[in-house]
């Protein structure tokens, strides 16, 4: 079971940082120009992203914490 909750784990790693990647191209110069867009309403694909970002880190933070908790202990 550790093992297949740390593949899944990757898993949602790699999908999450994908859709972060994804929010950062479409602000321009990324990290640095988001405080410009503090103010702006979400639409559209942008809200997906934003919901779907919410999801997957709800998603990995509980995986993680299935994985310390039954993972194995080598």
């Amino acid at each position: 079971m550790g093992t297949s909750l740390n593949i899944v784990e990757i898993m949602v790693a790699v999908f999450l940082i994908a859709v972060i990647l994804f929010q950062i191209r479409g602000e321009g110069a990324g990290i640095f120009s988001a405080a410009e867009s503090t103010g702006r309403v979400r639409r559209g694909l942008d809200l997906l992203l934003f919901r779907f970002t919410v999801v997957l880190v709800v998603l990995f933070l509980v995986i993680a914490l299935l994985s310390a908790r039954f993972g194995s202990s080598v």
